[in-house]
């Protein structure tokens, strides 16, 4: 248990072992977690259903990259019950500013309406958080977040937990010890995610 702003090297190594932090929604103790079964998407997997991808060809948003990272973490922690606490606002902040941390966002008439946040380590990227104020808004920023991925390099996109939700677009379920051999070998890739 941690409270307080995670040390950026102790989330980084968190990420590169397999585990990460969450805060509990009514104390805001952080806790760490290493699911014994994790979600993935499969970067040529990713399920786009025909609304979405007309709502894609209509170019609705403007989609931007780690334009207002803060602002896609605290509408991610905006329902009833959150593991977002201020503490890991904070924490990911910091590895934001450290180009650890990034964000891709749905924009619709100069307005944040969806979007999604995560951690970049070498050739993984760990998704954190979504959110949608408009439909298709945070499944447009996860097109283009695979999209991304695809085109530098990146070898794993981890979604932790399975979902309904993201079932329906592609993740899929893998025992924590392929999840491990998965990652050792994502890390050893050189990718960048910004730019």
């Amino acid at each position: 248990m941690t409270q307080g702003i995670i040390p950026p090297n102790v989330l980084l190594s968190g990420y590169c072992t397999g585990i990460f932090p969450m805060a509990d929604s009514a104390t805001g103790e952080i806790h760490w977690y290493e699911p014994h079964i994790r979600a993935i998407f499969p970067l040529d997997g990713l399920n786009i259903s025909r609304s979405l991808r007309r709502t894609l060809q209509k170019n609705i948003f403007d989609m931007r990259v780690d334009t207002a990272f803060e602002d896609v973490m605290r509408a991610c922690a905006e329902r009833d019950e959150t593991w977002i606490s201020g503490s890991i606002i904070a924490s990911y902040t910091t590895l934001f500013k450290m180009k650890y941390a990034h964000s891709v966002e749905s924009w619709c008439k100069g307005k944040l309406v969806g979007g999604l946040y995560g951690v970049s380590i070498g050739g993984a990227f760990f998704g954190e958080s979504m959110f949608s104020m408009v439909t298709d808004a945070s499944k447009a920023a996860l097109v283009v977040l695979v999209r991304r991925l695809r085109e530098r390099g990146y070898r794993l996109l981890d979604a932790q937990f399975q979902t309904p939700h993201l079932k329906s677009l592609g993740a899929v379920e893998i025992p924590q010890k392929e999840y491990l051999k998965k990652l050792e070998r994502a890390l050893e890739y050189q990718c960048t995610f910004e730019g």
